[in-house]
């Protein structure tokens, strides 16, 4: 008898574009795990319609209905458990969490990061990374700590930064990227391939390409 499914719960605050790519990718079976619940905390996002077409429960928990973080993560954390759920990924969620909800799911935790961690934390990181000069921006998945940002690696996809680039350009190409990523990285979870060892995630069974490299610009032919 086959295992169950691994029993995700997704955290969304607007469009839910990295959720749709979660849905897409468990539909087709490459990434075995299931979606058991989809929270918001806006009522209006539209990744709670993503999760309905696809027939996945939803709530919406909205922050400003509790008197405090901590009365508005214990609904969100209760709702999960609730659920079923040994895997939560943020996607999108415009929340910074506490360490009352990280230590509820430590090291079952993930989040996807729009810049090549852990350069550029935070806001507004296009345009930082522009700014700053850099060849490479790209996208991070990181299992979650109490620092913002700042959790153990497990994927990053590089992507180049143009000289015409603009803030919206360059996050409209890291964002297909970060569709690629997301479910890879909810995959060698699901299959129990990955290992923290401090700030190092192992990738078990993980294939190494010691001479990979990415330049910017290309190399003259």
């Amino acid at each position: 008898m086959a295992e169950p499914l691994l029993a995700v719960g997704v955290l969304i605050s607007g469009s839910g574009s990295n959720l749709q790519a979660l849905i897409d990718r468990m539909a087709e079976g490459s990434v075995p795990a299931r979606i058991a619940l989809v929270i918001s905390n806006q009522a209006e996002a539209y990744g709670l319609e993503r999760a309905r077409l696809a027939g996945i429960p939803t709530r919406v928990i909205h922050h400003r209905a509790f008197p405090d973080r901590q009365h508005f993560e214990q609904a969100m954390i209760a709702a999960l458990n609730a659920a079923g759920v040994e895997l939560v990924c943020l996607a999108g969620f415009m929340r910074v969490l506490t360490p009352c909800f990280i230590r509820a799911f430590q090291g079952r935790l993930l989040n996807i990061h729009p810049a090549l961690l852990p350069a550029f934390p935070g806001l507004h990181v296009q345009q930082r990374a522009i700014d700053s000069g850099a060849r490479f921006s790209g996208a991070t998945v990181h299992f979650v700590t109490e620092e913002v940002d700042a959790g153990p690696i497990v994927a990053q996809a590089a992507v180049p930064i143009l000289d015409h680039d603009t803030a919206q350009t360059l996050a409209a190409r890291i964002l297909t990227q970060e569709h690629r990523l997301y479910p890879m990285a909810v995959s060698l979870f699901a299959q129990k391939r990955l290992q923290i060892s401090g700030q190092r995630v192992h990738i078990l069974n993980g294939r190494e390409e010691p001479e990979a490299a990415l330049i910017v610009p290309p190399p003259e032919p």
